[in-house]
């Protein structure tokens, strides 16, 4: 596990835009593992501000998102195909074709969730995964359990996530119960991962994750398994974690 330690929101999201931008140019037909919530903005900002400067091209680029809310349709103002589109899509030159995020208002939920992983196998798997933090430890949807979910499955919320993402919303009501998401096997499968993290309320669940034992009551520890993992923290999240 790689720590690189920035100062602030803006400055975490330049050192995460730095290694995205680094597999782009590298290969430039990759497949990346995208991530939604507040965490990852700063870091599309970053990429779009460089693909406009004329110093990234993402016309061969193929990406996956990791998870979509059941029952929203891409065009939903708070699906997150629709955050995709509004936060990097739109700004940058992939090919719609080439942007892949699990159907929300697919019939037949487990049709659907061995579609996307068979996808995600045709293309040669993920090439860098990016992540975010949530409160209690998940990655994608991937909520504490008994044990670590392997393939893209459908995933109760929990009331934590529940409780975090109504900022979104407006009202906790309006915050949908269900969401697919990629599985621990499917995210561990990349062959880089990046993970950022920011604000002191992720700064104890950080710290859990990443100094305490591997399990699947928080999902994130099984992170400390990968050959070529890099967390990105500003100060306050980072806070906890042994010099």
């Amino acid at each position: 596990m790689r720590i690189i330690r920035a100062r602030d929101y803006s400055h975490m999201s330049r050192q995460a835009a730095n290694i995205i931008s680094a597999q782009i140019i590298m290969k430039p037909d990759c497949v990346l593992g995208l991530a939604t919530g507040s965490s990852p903005i700063g870091a599309y900002r970053q990429l779009i501000d460089w693909h406009r400067k004329g110093d990234l091209d993402f016309s061969q680029v193929r990406s996956f998102n990791l998870d979509e809310y059941v029952g929203l349709s891409p065009s939903h103002p708070q699906s997150y195909a629709h955050f995709m589109r509004e936060r990097l899509f739109g700004h940058v030159n992939i090919q719609p074709q080439n942007t892949h995020i699990p159907d929300g208002t697919a019939e037949d939920g487990e049709a659907e969730c061995a579609r996307y992983d068979a996808l995600i196998r045709s293309l040669g798997g993920i090439d860098l995964q990016l992540l975010g933090l949530g409160p209690n430890g998940h990655i994608g949807f991937n909520e504490p359990g008994e044990f670590f979910e392997k393939g893209t499955h459908r995933v109760a919320l929990s009331t934590e996530t529940i409780q975090a993402n109504k900022r979104f919303f407006g009202r906790e009501e309006d915050v949908p119960r269900y969401a697919y998401t990629m599985g621990i096997c499917d995210i561990m499968q990349a062959k880089r991962i990046v993970m950022v993290v920011s604000g002191a309320q992720k700064a104890e669940i950080l710290r859990r994750a990443f100094f305490g034992p591997v399990t699947p009551l928080v999902p994130a520890s099984i992170l400390q398994l990968h050959r070529h993992f890099t967390l990105v923290v500003d100060q306050e999240a980072g806070a906890l974690l042994p010099e």
